[in-house]
């Protein structure tokens, strides 16, 4: 029988080897490419003015739009459609797109710019790819887990198209480096999943210039517009203050249906007289949807073509698999980073502090909050003593029903944290259960914890219950992902 360490080697060398494999498989398409323009570049060369040109240069010398014969065919899908054809395509092949994020919405997006023929792509993203991307950020395979997720998309985008420029960023957007590396680009894809970087991309934009695609999917319904293009609004002008933290959901706490939610405040007009309302959330919808509408929209803003969403929105319901398109409020003349009065400079976007003025974390990581007292918390490792010890008490899990069906530890209770109040009864009655089991006289009681998934829902849950008289209730730091860090290996974390 092999032993664990053997298999998790054999595992390793596998996946080395599928990598290695892949990579060998790029370069080797590459170096066929390579190899056929140089030997077709040196026959035209030979070859006088009147001979057949070769398969890299214009069909004949009247042609003026710069595409050889392998372009061609490669893109002749595209060059058939009478509203795109060669004007178009060469418009691609011309320009330059950043996207921002190869997670979910940047996955697809990524992959048909790559394959439309953009000519030089640029991928920004400081993440390595994990197991539980890889349902929705359809761009990584195993081989890259553990890996840089720009490395993985570009190598990826090489193997789609190895003839395209891919640019590669293995680091965060920050406001240090943004204005360098996006003045390099014609046209920007937002594809992150939090507020202070969806200021930070728009407000760079709009500094340099750049139309901004933006998108947004998680759960089950998604967003794409057009931001700083044609005279239309920016993001600011339509959130000129940034949502509530505790409005702003990720991809990591919320879930995202394989194919993500953002605020949207009263900025947007379905009719004249009609408005969404204040904290209508967008659940970045289905990535995969809304990714490959950024790719189409990017496409449109850089072939010159069609009608790009700017001054619109689109919005995606995956249950109901409807689409609505809603007019957005005009550009606002008193946007403080594009309105008339607007002194957002470079220099004042460099030293604007986002996390501040969203109250968000610019990082992709789950946030930690601290809202009891120390002394009201517990770590994993002590719960693990008390219950090992046998210590009267009783275990609440606050998450979702949805969450606790995944996996919960043993004999705990689940009390979702949005019916705590109405379930206050049966947390006292499972109290006074335990004390009887126990066999606790009428002056002892039964300890009172309390868990959730990061540790965050918990410490609500425990200030709400030392507000309602459980005084003694405690809150288990860092919630069941501590608890499989910690404590028990083996415990699923999701």
């Amino acid at each position: 029988m092999k032993s664990n360490g053997f298999d998790s080697s054999s595992s390793l060398i596998h996946q080395e080897l599928e990598k290695l494999k892949a990579e060998k498989k790029a370069i080797e398409y590459r170096i066929s490419i390579l190899e056929a323009q140089f030997s077709n570049d040196t026959t035209a060369k030979e070859s006088d003015s009147s001979s057949c040109p070769n398969s890299l240069l214009n069909l004949d010398s009247n042609s003026e739009h710069g595409l050889s014969s392998d372009m061609i065919y490669r893109y002749s899908r595209h060059l058939l459609l009478p509203n795109f054809g060669v004007k178009g395509q060469s418009n691609l092949l011309k320009s330059s797109i950043l996207v921002i994020g190869a997670g979910g919405l940047g996955s697809p997006a990524l992959l048909y710019l790559a394959a439309c023929g953009i000519g030089r792509l640029g991928i920004v993203d400081h993440d390595v790819v994990e197991l539980n991307n890889l349902h929705r950020q359809i761009i990584h395979a195993e081989a890259y887990i553990g890996q840089s997720k720009v490395k993985s998309a570009a190598a990826a985008c090489r193997a789609i198209n190895s003839t395209i420029q891919i640019e590669e960023y293995k680091e965060a957007f920050r406001t240090s480096n943004a204005l360098e590396i996006m003045s390099k680009y014609d046209i920007v894809v937002d594809a992150t999943d939090n507020a202070p970087s969806r200021y930070m991309i728009n407000d760079c934009c709009v500094v340099l210039g750049k139309p901004l695609i933006s998108g947004a999917a998680v759960g089950l319904e998604g967003q794409l517009t057009i931001y700083n293009h044609n005279g239309g609004p920016c993001y600011r002008c339509l959130f000129p203050a940034p949502p509530p933290s505790t409005a702003c959901q990720r991809c990591s706490d919320s879930g995202v249906l394989g194919v993500g939610k953002l605020l949207i405040n009263d900025y947007i007009t379905l009719s004249p007289n009609t408005n969404i309302s204040s904290s209508f959330y967008f659940v970045y919808g289905v990535p995969g949807v809304i990714g490959c509408l950024q790719a189409l929209e990017a496409l449109k803003v850089a072939s010159d073509v069609g009608e790009p969403l700017s001054g619109r929105m689109l919005l995606f319901d995956a249950l109901s698999a409807k689409i609505r398109i809603v007019k957005l409020r005009g550009r606002s003349l008193h946007c403080e980073a594009c309105g008339e009065n607007a002194e957002f400079t470079p220099q004042v976007f460099q030293n604007f502090d986002y996390e501040k003025f969203t109250q968000t974390p610019l990082s992709t990581a789950p946030m930690k909050l601290k809202l009891i007292p120390e002394n009201a918390r517990i770590s994993s490792k002590e719960y693990k003593e008390k219950v090992v010890h046998g210590e009267p008490h009783i275990l609440v899990d606050v998450r979702p029903a949805h969450h606790f069906n995944i996996v919960s530890l043993p004999k705990s209770l689940n009390v979702p944290l949005s019916t705590l109040e109405a379930k206050l009864p049966a947390i006292v009655s499972a109290l006074k259960d335990e004390r009887e089991r126990k066999g606790l006289d009428s002056s002892s009681s039964a300890s009172l914890y309390v868990v959730c998934r990061r540790g965050n829902d918990s410490q609500r849950a425990v200030d709400y219950l030392h507000k309602m008289g459980f005084t003694s209730a405690k809150d288990i730091i860092g919630g069941l992902e501590s608890w499989a860090q910690n404590v028990d290996p083996g415990f699923p974390s999701y």
